[in-house]
Parts: structure tokens; sequence; C-alpha cells
């Protein structure tokens, strides 16, 4: 495909945002340079405030008439230079040379408040170059639950890619049947996937690959710039956030449904929310999308997954590791054996968390005791995130609550895991009240129940009521707080309610 830009110029009379746009800068010939298709009758749905103001936008005129035609993609602001760009991508295992943005558009980036370089991007906004016959639009529902999880994966501390907007464009599209279309601003740290190194790597052409891994470091890991091991090191450093991320989704019983090459950002960054949703009774093998029959990404299989996908990033980076190849892949594999080791340090300190064991001190036997209280959760069908916060409970001295929800079956071995527990706490004397706050600032009471979010966007989308939306939004904003007025959204689904969702590829 011919990448060669076209150029156009913006609307000085929209919202005043100082865009820096270094990917379209540097990168030429990494992307097209494209235009949003226009909506016919674009309506603000969720506009989010807090995340303006973090990026230095004044929210106020975003809600506006000029701000809307801007989130709708009707209006390109002065210093935005709309650009598709250039991905392949493993796809459950099989590789796809060409994928790109194909319903996606990078409009710009801005430096936020805190200094940080933002990407700000639309996705739902029209047919790219790259779109494969697809016509590049988004429907309401898959937008809202973007929206949705990406502010509670926000609150729970994970790193993610939030959104800025929700825009309804007055058209519909077509799916499974005629839906409402919407347009989603999204805001990432950057949108350089380990798909987007597949892309040039797969044309053989080691001096663009040069020049990505040169931006990238140049964006994201400045402090190798220079060195002379430089590429191994953006790998391995590459490995460290994703064993981070990994670790933190794990904790909170987050499945993404998608572990595609393309999906996997280099910044670190959750992306691409489709067929995600959360675990409710503890079992490795949990599967929610409808796409993955065999079960490649269900939720214990996410760090493999992850080590799986790193191994491909190495795979582009091999020439410029080393020129003599078997040295290259020698010192690439090094790093990547490394990962089991990075994730299970980040997985036994997320756990240790999770058991109030962080004031305690490091012992050998932490991670046997975590993994023997798994094996509690797993063995009587306990929700992974309650079983948790009720041992908060227990941690100040009420077991009621936790025994209650492992049930009678549980009392014995139950019985003998708390005793272990107690042993490691007495032999550090940690005062009760201090344990029981610190876990629960590690385990959130609220998450996005699978079945409260189909119920949001069931009246948001069919019923054109936002007001489940909103106050679910409202409840996973402050995850760790148990408070009266968000009684009922801690409790999971009915046992028959879960066995038989599903969630799909949606915008």
């Amino acid at each position: 495909m011919n990448l060669d830009p076209r150029r156009f110029d913006g609307d000085a009379g929209l919202p005043a945002i100082t865009f820096d746009n270094s990917y379209a800068r540097d990168l030429e010939g990494f992307y097209v340079a494209w235009k949003p298709n226009p909506a016919p009758a674009p309506r603000m749905v969720r506009l989010n405030h807090a995340l303006a103001d973090e990026l230095g936008l004044d929210a106020r005129v975003l809600a506006g008439p000029r701000g809307l035609a801007m989130l709708s993609g009707n209006e390109v602001p002065a210093g935005a230079q709309p650009l598709a760009q250039a991905y392949a991508g493993h796809q459950f295992g099989g590789f796809s040379p060409q994928l790109g943005d194909g319903r996606a558009l990078l409009l710009g980036e801005v430096i936020d408040r805190h200094g940080r370089r933002r990407d700000i991007a639309f996705k739902g906004s029209g047919r790219t170059p790259f779109s494969r016959g697809g016509d590049g639009k988004a429907a309401l529902g898959p937008v809202l639950r973007e929206y949705l999880i990406g502010e509670a994966m926000h609150a729970l501390g994970i790193p993610t890619t939030r959104a800025l907007a929700a825009v309804a464009t007055g058209e519909d599209i077509h799916r499974e049947g005629l839906m409402p279309g919407a347009v989603l601003t999204r805001v990432a740290a950057s949108h350089v996937r380990v798909g987007t190194f597949q892309y040039f790597a797969a044309r053989d052409d080691e001096s663009l690959v040069r020049r990505l891994a040169d931006y990238v470091i140049a964006r994201h890991d400045p402090g190798l710039a220079g060195q002379p091991q430089r590429y191994l090191e953006l790998l391995r450093a590459v490995c460290e956030r994703q064993a981070s991320l990994l670790a933190h989704w794990m904790g909170v019983g987050f499945i993404h449904g998608v572990m595609n090459t393309d999906n996997m950002t280099i910044s670190g960054e959750t992306i691409d929310y489709g067929p995600c949703a959360f675990m409710e009774a503890f079992d490795p093998k949990t599967v929610f999308s409808s796409i993955d029959s065999h079960g490649r990404y269900a939720y214990g299989n996410q760090p493999g997954i992850a080590q799986w996908n790193l191994a491909r990033l190495a795979e582009t980076l091999l020439p410029l590791i080393d020129p003599e190849p078997e040295r290259a892949v020698e010192r690439a594999t090094e790093v990547l054996g490394e990962f089991p080791a990075r994730y299970d340090a980040h997985w036994t300190a997320v756990m240790r968390a999770k058991l109030g064991l962080d004031a305690l001190g490091d012992a050998a036997g932490d991670r046997a005791l975590a993994d023997g209280y798994l094996v509690l959760l797993e063995t009587h069908e306990v929700d992974f995130t309650l079983g948790f916060r009720r041992l908060g409970e227990a941690a100040s001295g009420d077991e009621r609550p936790l025994r209650d929800l492992m049930g009678a079956a549980a009392a014995a071995p139950l019985d003998a895991w708390l005793e272990r527990w107690r042993a490691r706490e007495r032999a550090h004397g940690a005062a009760q009240d201090t344990r029981r706050t610190a876990m629960d600032r590690a385990n959130p009471i609220y998450i996005p129940r699978n079945h409260r979010v189909e119920e949001a966007l069931l009246a948001a989308v069919e019923h054109g009521d936002p007001a489940p939306f909103e106050r679910l939004l409202a409840v996973i904003e402050d995850p760790f707080t148990e408070r009266a007025d968000a009684a009922g959204y801690e409790t999971p689904a009915p046992a028959e309610v879960t066995a038989d969702y599903r969630t799909f590829c949606g915008t």
C-alpha cells in the first residue's frame, strides 16, 4: 500500500487545542493522512470532564456546538493531523500482514497538565484505506462499553486507554441488525502496538523498524537513547510493562478476550475493549468471548499469551539487537526468558497486597499462602472479587461474611487456611484495623459486573435512558469504598446468567 499522506487544513474556529503531532512529523510513511466521515446528526452522549481537564482542555467548550462538531469528526481543529496508522498482527495465532486503523483515526497529540504526551484518537469515524471491506463505523453500545470499562480500569489503578467522549452520530449502522452509530474519542499514551512493528518487519525493511524503535524509545523510554544495547533494552522494558499490566489484570479478574498482537501496546496500557469481561466465580478456564471457542485467551492463559506476543515483538527487533542472527536470537531469548519471573514477582506483589501481607514483610511462604486461597475460591466456586473483600472483613475480626460466602462445605479447609494466615499475622503483630484498611485499598468492592454492564447498555441504546449507565459509572469510579447508595452493585449475577454470558467484538 502507498502510505503517502494527503494534506488538508483544519478549522481555526474550533476549540483551541495545542497539538504537537510527533507521529505525523517523525514517521511519515507509517500512516495515511485521512479525514473522518461526517456525522449527520451528532449528539453528545457522554463527555469525560475530568479527563478533559487532565488534558488541559476546556470541557465547557467541548460540550458546546463547536466541541460537538470536533468530537463527532464533522470539523477538524487547527493543528490536528488526522491519520490512520498502519499495523499488522497475529489474530488468534494466525498472522495478518495488514490490519491497520480500519475504523480509527489518530487526530493528534497533546501534552497534558502533567507533561505527558497523549494521543487523541477517534474510533468509529468511518472507513480508512485499512478498512478491509468494513464500514469503519461503531455502534453506540460497544462505544459505551469501552467508555465504561476504560474508566473502571483507570479507577482500579490499571494502565489503560480512556474515553474522552462518546458521541451518537445520528445514523443507523448495519451489524446483526440496525444499530445506532457512535464515535468514541480515545486517549492513550500512544497507539503503537506490537503489530505496528510487525507491519514493517513483515516488509523486510530494517530501516523502518529502526525508525519506529527509535521513535518509541524517544517517546516511552528516553533513558535508553544512545545506549549501545538500546533495542534489547527496549524489549526488556516492554516485557516489564506487560508483566506488571497482566498481573494487575489478573488481580481484578479482568479477561481481555482478544489478546492479539495488534491489541498489545508498547506503552503497557490496556487497549481495545471488545469482548472483555470480569470473572465472577474463580475459574482459570473462564472465557466469555463468543469468538474464543478454544479458550486461547481464557483468564488463566493471559500471562502465557502475553509472553507469546512479546516473542513476536522480539522477532521484529532481531536485526537491530545484533547483526549476527544467532547472537541476536540468543540475547532476545534471554530477555523473553525473564518474563515468567517478572510476571511472578508482580503477581506475588499483587496477591500479598490482596491478602494484607504488605506491612508484614516478605516471607517465603506468601506465594503458597496465596495459591492456597485461590484453590479454596476455585474449589467452592466463590466470587473472586467478594472472596478477597470479605477476607478483609475477616482480618478485622468478622469472619461471618466470608464463611457465608464460602458455604458450609468450605468450613474445614477454610479453617485450616485461616489458621496459617493468622499465624503469619501474629508473627509480625500487625494491627487489625490497619490491615483491614490496607486490604480494602487493594480489593475492590465494585467492579463492572457483567449483568450490570448489559443492563446499562440496553437502557441507553434501546430505551434512550442514560440513568443506569450513569449510576454504574458513578459506582465503578470509586471501586474501593463500600457505600449504601451503591447497594446491590457488589452482587454477582445469578450463576445461570453467568454460565450463558457471552461478549462480542463491537467497536
